[in-house]
């Protein structure tokens, strides 16, 4: 029984096989397009960046920072107290001027605004956003324009006590 196991394995002669040569021809060219692709992906998104970069450029030219005077201002809390230095980013440089002519009026309101609200309502980092985005609009407001004047505003300093 062992001999006619050799004998049947010696008789069948080991023959190529054409899926493997077909497989290897089709993992060949899926690495070739992925590579491909991959590259031309990366190409487009580096050249994405690269205009992105220079958009960012021609904004930061464009804009320019205001700063105000520091408040100490009163809380609407008993005994509470302020001290907030706020600088407004103008989306134009042209409008500096005007601004400045404004800076009164922005002051009185943004003295106001802040002065009605307690140190719950602006102690947290929610709060402090609301703060922001209720000054950014009074702000916008006063300058009476048909689009904002103000881009952003930044805190660059929020003392409460």
């Amino acid at each position: 029984m062992a001999e006619e196991k050799e004998n049947a394995e010696a008789e069948v002669p080991e023959q190529p096989k054409k899926g493997s040569k077909l497989m290897i021809i089709i993992i060949l060219v899926s690495v070739i397009v992925l590579g491909a692709g991959g590259f031309m992906g990366f190409k487009l998104m580096a050249g994405k960046k690269t205009s992105e970069e220079t958009h960012e450029k021609k904004v930061e030219a464009e804009t320019s920072i205001i700063a105000l005077n520091p408040f100490v201002l009163n809380l609407a809390d008993h005994g509470r107290y302020l001290k907030v230095t706020i600088q407004f980013e103008v989306t134009d440089t042209s409008l500096e001027e005007t601004v400045e002519a404004k800076t009164p009026q922005l002051r009185d309101t943004i003295i106001t605004l802040v002065s009605s609200k307690s140190l719950n309502a602006i102690s947290s980092p929610e709060g402090k956003f609301q703060l922001k985005d209720e000054v950014l609009f009074r702000a916008n407001q006063i300058m009476g324009m048909e689009r904002d004047v103000f881009k952003n505003l930044y805190f660059t300093e929020f003392v409460m006590q």
